[in-house]
């Protein structure tokens, strides 16, 4: 699996995720740090990375697309938000949503639960 860290997020996320072993790239790597949420979908798109973020705006452009990729992993209200928590519950629980992002879905990790809806969203 491949990941397109969002700004919304800290690049040290990024980096926790690639010492771990994942290839994860932070938008400011390749230059998307300025860029439309919607230009952001389409490199992952491109690209075959699964986008993560903290921005739920996301949810919304994910529907008004009406595709199956990028999957979206969406962290909301996370407490504590510290990057390198954020990173080690995303790869405690990978094993548990990888066929769901390879299919396409999107992820959502609240404080008391997860929830995962297969794209497109209609």
């Amino acid at each position: 699996m491949k990941f397109l860290v969002d700004n919304a997020l800290s690049p040290i996320f990024c980096k926790e995720l690639s010492k771990a072993g994942y290839n994860s790239v932070h938008v400011r790597d390749v230059d998307l740090h300025k860029a439309k949420d919607s230009v952001i979908f389409d490199y992952a798109a491109k690209e075959g990375r699964i986008v993560l973020s903290a921005d739920t705006d996301f949810g919304t452009i994910l529907a008004s697309r009406g595709s199956s990729k990028p999957s979206v992993v969406l962290f909301r209200s996370l407490h504590p938000r510290k990057p390198t928590e954020q990173a080690k519950l995303l790869i405690r629980i990978l094993p548990e949503i990888k066929e769901d992002l390879l299919k396409g879905s999107i992820v959502v990790i609240e404080d008391t639960r997860m929830r995962i809806r297969q794209l497109p969203i209609l």
